[in-house]
């Protein structure tokens, strides 16, 4: 079923963990520097490319459907956590806050009121907005 996944470890191997999603496999891993063994992206790195993709594909959906000469979408992201204080923007001043640098490239003949609109679809694809939302994370009993 989309929208749930199984993660295990692997024996004789700490940090790596083999992730499920219906029917893909990916691997988890930490570098080498870190004590891992650089099998697969970390978990954040995996955290920017579930929010990269589907800024990608939300934006792609949109130009198809507006039928928009829109030929690619580059997204780089940067994740990094900062001292609270020196968040101009944010409201909390305490302690650290996570950052998402985020660049978004589009490809493609726009007319300047299609690229503005497409960036601001960018910001509002699922992940986007549950990132940006209120996440509750629940144990469940097995």
């Amino acid at each position: 079923m989309s929208g749930e996944v199984r993660v295990s470890g692997v024996e004789n191997n700490w940090f790596q963990q083999v992730i499920k999603a219906r029917s893909h496999e990916l691997i988890a891993d930490e570098p080498l520097d870190f004590g891992g063994s650089n099998l697969g992206p970390t978990p954040y790195e995996l955290l920017l490319s579930a929010l990269g993709s589907c800024i990608a594909i939300t934006v792609r959906m949109y130009a198809k459907k507006k039928e928009w000469p829109l030929l690619d979408v580059i997204v780089e992201l940067k994740h990094q956590r900062i001292h609270a204080k020196d968040c101009e923007e944010c409201e909390e001043k305490d302690g650290y806050i996570d950052v998402i640098d985020k660049r978004v490239e589009f490809v493609g003949e726009l007319s300047s009121e299609q690229y503005a609109r497409l960036t601001e679809i960018a910001g509002r694809c699922p992940v986007h907005r549950t990132l940006e939302g209120t996440i509750k994370i629940r144990q469940v009993e097995t």
